[in-house]
């Protein structure tokens, strides 16, 4: 399977993401409102300054302490961020996460957000493949 199967499939392709400048806490509210694990950084919402997550902030307000609510998120977000693009397949995607340790991916088509991928979004592809599978199978043996 590929992204691009994978992204026309979600429900809400949507990407969430908010402006340089915007506060740990802003981010921290946005994502328990919207109940997801990361926002994109993006000034115009297309182009990917950074990325972060709750491990992110987890991991900097134990370091830190509540003061960190306080910066920018371009303090603590992921510069270096690891993309795929629509024609990627979805093993490969999940294995450079798994590798990685991340659960969010941006996708791009020339250097422009097209969409966001969750290892969660992985998944459940994986899962609907092997039970497509399962059936194909269950079909020939029983002669359907």
């Amino acid at each position: 399977m590929l992204v691009k199967q994978i992204l026309t499939s979600k429900h809400d392709d949507q990407v969430a993401t908010v402006p340089p400048g915007t506060t740990m806490a802003q981010v921290v509210g946005l994502l328990a409102d919207k109940r997801i694990g990361a926002l994109v950084v993006s000034s115009d919402g297309v182009a990917v300054a950074g990325i972060v997550s709750e491990r992110d902030v987890v991991r900097e307000l134990a370091r830190r302490g509540p003061g960190v609510l306080r910066m920018p998120v371009e303090s603590l977000m992921t510069t270096r961020v690891v993309g795929c693009g629509l024609q990627d397949r979805a093993n490969d995607v999940l294995e450079q996460m798994t590798r990685g340790r991340f659960r969010h991916m941006p996708v791009l088509e020339g250097g422009r957000m097209v969409g966001l991928i969750s290892i969660g979004d992985l998944v459940k592809a994986r899962l609907a493949e092997l039970s497509m599978e399962v059936d194909a199978l269950e079909g020939m043996i029983k002669g359907f």
